[in-house]
């Protein structure tokens, strides 16, 4: 079958709603490998994204792959309501490593899908909060398309269609520095925003707060410690310090969404370890199988997951602790724990970002560049005034980088980019923990390359 009989049947046949047409018409890749994708004719794509950081270790990383592979052999599926060596094993690996971090106690919870997870994380807030249903989230803030789930992911697109189920998050805003909602500046603000926040626990008549039971309506806060779908906006030091303690005088749980930033994207295990505080809840998902099989979960104090609070049942999802993701998400804690992925990805997202850095200087539609370790941004604006978002340039970057035309010593390339950020106007770059420095050089050199070219005819 050609591949515009391929497109012809997946405009007949496929629902559009589970996936993103970003160009027209839609690229079918025929495989991949390491920090690259291929189509039909064997053109490489090199991937700055990941998958959305599902895949940090690269693609068709052998080590996973076998590990998966060994599983199917063994015990490949398995009812939930029976145990395996594999789901245990896990889940003592990431509660200890939590406990290592932080000093706290705690239990894992798996499930499929990241949304999912965060599913069961409402459950847990809600039950240990006695039936509280309103939560804090961000504005820009993305924790997945579930009913649940959208009702605390700022995008109104996404409930649009189907109501609401529950009730709505408060949005707070983000501390997005370079589109201070504001109007304030970085160095001089005195983290503004957290005040701004706290101002709502001054008096009842804010809504949110009974002073004279000390009590709260909201029973958690929900963040994103660097947002994804955002934009890759990364907070001053000192602000999540800074919220905590209010959150903590009032009794708000802290749940930390790590499905896109876990797993060393952020270079540390978890995101939340560069901003010095402790989560109640963590979520994780995407990378922790790197993409080969389906698994997130979540951990929480035991406090609130402990079988007395969360007895047996409480919820369930018959692939939760699957076998083959199990078993895969293991061996890759294993290997995070033999090789010091914390010092790589920081020398290397050093190493991208001042690349990124140079290429500002040379071309007015970036606005700004920004970065921690592997989780790296590039806005682009108007060349006018270099802050006006213009999603019209961008789009056409993602148009240009897929023709497969960009070349380099000869060698022609793809580039798989993605777009994210509030006027979805910024590049978020999570390439590959596993990337080497002739491939990053490569990616700057497209990337120049690009820029020049969706430039010139301005």
């Amino acid at each position: 079958m050609t591949e515009s009989d391929l497109l012809r049947d997946e405009a007949r046949y496929c629902s559009f709603g589970d996936t993103v047409h970003y160009i027209d018409p839609p690229k079918i890749f025929s495989r991949c490998e390491g920090s690259y994708l291929y189509d039909s004719e064997d053109r490489p794509y090199l991937d700055l994204q990941m998958w959305y950081s599902a895949c940090n270790f690269g693609y068709a990383n052998k080590r996973l792959n076998d590990a998966l592979k060994r599983q199917i052999d063994t015990l490949p599926q398995l009812a939930c309501q029976y145990l395996h060596k594999e789901k245990i094993e896990l889940a003592t690996a990431i509660a200890q490593r939590v406990e290592k971090t932080w000093g706290m106690q705690g239990r894992v919870h798996f499930n499929v899908g990241g949304s999912q997870a965060v599913e069961d994380s409402l459950k847990i807030v809600r039950n240990a909060c006695n039936g509280k249903s309103l939560m804090f989230a961000f504005e820009g803030g993305y924790h997945g398309r579930t009913l649940g789930a959208s009702a605390i992911t700022s995008s109104y697109r996404y409930r649009r269609r189907y109501g609401h189920f529950g009730d709505r998050a408060q949005f707070i805003p983000f501390p997005y520095c370079f589109r201070c909602p504001y109007g304030k500046k970085k160095d001089d603000c005195g983290l503004y925003c957290v005040d701004q926040f706290a101002r709502l626990f001054d008096t009842e008549y804010c809504g949110v707060w009974d002073p004279k039971m000390g009590v709260a309506e909201y029973a958690a806060f929900y963040v994103e410690s660097i947002q994804g779908t955002g934009g890759y906006v990364i907070p001053p030091q000192g602000y999540f310090e800074k919220l905590k303690v209010i959150l903590d005088q009032r009794k708000i749980l802290l749940v930390d969404d790590e499905i896109q930033m876990g797993f060393y994207r952020a270079g540390k295990f978890w995101s939340l370890e560069n901003f010095n505080v402790k989560p109640d809840i963590i979520v994780f998902g995407k990378a922790v199988t790197n993409g080969l099989n389906p698994i997130a979960g979540l951990w929480a104090r035991e406090e609130l997951i402990n079988p007395q609070i969360f007895p047996p049942g409480s919820t369930h999802s018959t692939f939760s602790s699957n076998p083959l993701g199990t078993a895969v998400a293991l061996e890759a804690v294993k290997m995070m724990a033999e090789i010091d992925y914390e010092k790589m990805t920081f020398e290397k997202g050093a190493y991208l970002l001042e690349g990124l850095k140079d290429l500002k200087k040379r071309h007015k539609i970036i606005g700004d560049v920004d970065g921690l370790a592997m989780a790296l941004r590039m806005e682009i604006c108007s060349a006018s005034d270099s802050f006006t978002p213009d999603k019209a340039m961008t789009d056409r970057m993602v148009d240009e980088s897929m023709k497969a035309d960009l070349e380099v010593d000869g060698k022609k390339y793809g580039l798989v980019l993605d777009i994210g950020g509030y006027y979805k106007n910024v590049v978020t770059l999570a390439p590959s923990l596993e990337i080497s420095y002739p491939e990053m050089d490569l990616a700057l050199k497209l990337l120049d390359q690009l820029l020049t070219r969706v430039t010139r005819h301005q």
